[in-house]
């Protein structure tokens, strides 16, 4: 049987630990483990480490971590993708699944026809949350390496800022993912609800980026990260 994985923002050693107030609160009252269960743990370092409950408190939750193992190998493809700022459930699903697909990091996109805007705190608690999202997303698709959630950024400084041996912007018109040679890295550009402006794909192509098109549909801004990063893992990754 699989054993419940979670992730513990420590660099983990073998020997007796005890676990953050957050994950010792979901595994005592959450999943009400008790002592003497199996469990594995990571901590992003692309280790894993399979132990034991020792004490499972209301309080304080100590594990006995006894064997480590090197973890799942991230994908031969690094991929930063550069996500259109939408929604609320659309942009978590959008993180959710781009982290099951392997990305690498992922910067939300603040582009001209956003319908968010955040600032300060509120970006802040945001961004937390959505690393939160592909924490969880790690712990149950079975990756060892959390991916980085950037801070949300104009598109004008992403597009200067990031590079990659491939640089691709959707868009409907284009030649498909399978017309370019296989690079090592890629940045993804996804546009938000209302779709990037021709202006802005011509401000990306300028920058050196390439349209791309998926196929002859318009897909929805939480639908497109998961289509183009299943091709692009199928064409150059590890599909």
């Amino acid at each position: 049987m699989r054993l419940s994985r979670f992730f513990i923002d420590a660099l983990l050693s073998l020997g007796e630990h005890t676990l953050p107030e957050a994950q010792a609160h979901y595994i005592g009252r959450v999943l009400r483990m008790t002592e003497g269960q199996a469990l594995q743990v990571f901590d992003g370092s692309g280790h894993e480490y399979r132990g034991t409950l020792l004490e499972v408190g209301k309080k304080q939750v100590r594990v006995q971590l006894d064997e480590s193992f090197a973890g799942q190998p991230e994908s031969t493809l690094r991929i930063h993708l550069g996500q259109g700022l939408s929604r609320g459930e659309r942009m978590d699903w959008a993180i959710q699944k781009a982290t099951e697909l392997g990305v690498a990091e992922i910067t939300p996109i603040v582009s001209e026809r956003c319908e968010v805007r955040l600032k300060d705190e509120r970006a802040q608690k945001r961004q937390d949350h959505w690393q939160q999202i592909a924490i969880s997303a790690c712990e149950q698709c079975g990756r060892s390496v959390v991916p980085v959630i950037h801070p949300p950024q104009p598109l004008a400084d992403w597009l200067k800022q990031t590079q990659a041996d491939l640089k691709l912007v959707l868009h409907p018109v284009a030649e498909p993912l399978s017309s370019h040679p296989a690079p090592g890295t890629l940045a993804f550009l996804i546009g938000p609800e209302g779709g990037l402006g021709d202006q802005e794909v011509e401000q990306a192509k300028a920058c050196g980026y390439h349209a791309a098109r998926l196929g002859p549909r318009v897909l929805r801004t939480e639908t497109a990260p998961v289509v183009a990063l299943s091709v692009a893992q199928q064409l150059w990754g590890d599909f």
